[in-house]
């Protein structure tokens, strides 16, 4: 007997997917300049197709990682923070029981404003006092120190789900509300009266926002000062300039390591996945001269360097240890 079109039909539908060709990665706003100049330069020198990076912040690309296993879920999420315990019980709850972690390599946080704006020295404590939500919540830079600017504080930062907020949080705040009495470092947390602005998961906008109001300071990462130096200057912290010489030495105290995550399940499962890891890890792309470092990311020390690339392209597993 012959089949009817809709028996057909529920036949093609309940029949499984054909797999992607392309490479799918997620994740921090921060590392995607890095990740998409790879992409390209993978999809240029190999047959397989340009992945497709996708800039969701370090915690929305973890949600979509840790969904499950299959090709409706991302392959890579970046990260410009560590992957937290929580998010790597979530991975293991949804299938997810292999993943690689692999360093890109170092990123500085700066506070940046426009050419033409004034000129900020900073520390720690002073954006700590700026910025806390249980502090004495200045209204102007005067406020926070007699010997800084007259004017309104106004900062465009990244939302929650970024990792570069989560890491500004930990670097600057949890650090400097141990150097002041004027902050509660048990119930810390980013004022939300409007002098600390939600300025979405695109740091790209925060420079231009920048551009129209030179009173303005943006937080991202040293990357997009590096790219955008020709209309946007950085604030010295602590009595550091953030340079690539100076975040590379340690000196600027404001930096973290940036990752991204590899789920095991889908190699062999998605074509190029394996190469894709080798030319990120490669010396021509996060070595000391590779093509990343002219888009300012900063590269690991040759010790680091090589045991990352060996964990990355031998697929070693985390174990979840050190995870907080």
């Amino acid at each position: 007997m012959k089949l009817s079109l809709l028996s057909c039909m529920a036949l093609l539908a309940a029949s499984p997917a054909l797999g992607r060709d392309e490479i799918r990665i997620v994740g921090s706003s921060t590392v995607f300049p890095f990740s998409t100049a790879v992409a390209e330069q993978f999809g240029r020198i190999t047959d397989h197709p340009t992945p497709i990076v996708e800039s969701t912040g370090s915690g929305g690309g973890m949600k979509l990682f840790c969904a499950g296993i299959g090709e409706n879920t991302p392959d890579i999420t970046n990260a410009s923070r560590r992957m937290k315990a929580k998010e790597f019980a979530l991975c293991a709850k949804n299938g997810v029981t292999e993943i690689v972690e692999i360093i890109v390599g170092f990123d500085g946080i700066v506070a940046a404003n426009a050419m033409d704006g004034p000129d900020f020295n900073l520390s720690i404590e002073q954006l700590t006092i700026a910025l806390a939500a249980n502090g004495p919540l200045p209204q102007s830079w005067n406020q926070v120190d007699p010997s800084l600017p007259a004017i309104k504080i106004e900062i465009l930062g990244p939302p929650p789900s970024s990792g570069t907020r989560d890491a500004f949080e930990e670097l600057v705040l949890q650090e400097g509300c141990e150097l002041t009495d004027l902050v509660d470092c048990e119930n810390l947390s980013i004022r939300e009266d409007g002098a600390y602005v939600d300025a979405g998961e695109n740091d790209n906008l925060i420079v231009s926002k920048l551009e129209t109001n030179p009173n303005a300071i943006g937080i991202f990462g040293f990357s997009f000062l590096d790219q955008n130096s020709d209309v946007i200057k950085g604030a010295i912290i602590d009595g550091v300039e953030p340079t690539f010489d100076e975040i590379a030495d340690g000196e600027y105290t404001v930096s973290r390591s940036l990752y991204f995550y590899v789920k095991t399940a889908h190699v062999g499962l998605i074509p190029g996945i394996e190469e894709f890891i080798g030319e990120f890890v490669s010396e021509a792309a996060s070595g000391e001269d590779g093509y990343l470092s002219d888009k300012g990311l900063i590269p690991l020390d040759e010790d680091g360097f090589e045991t990352n690339a060996q964990n990355a392209v031998t697929l070693t597993p985390m174990t979840g240890e050190g995870l907080h």
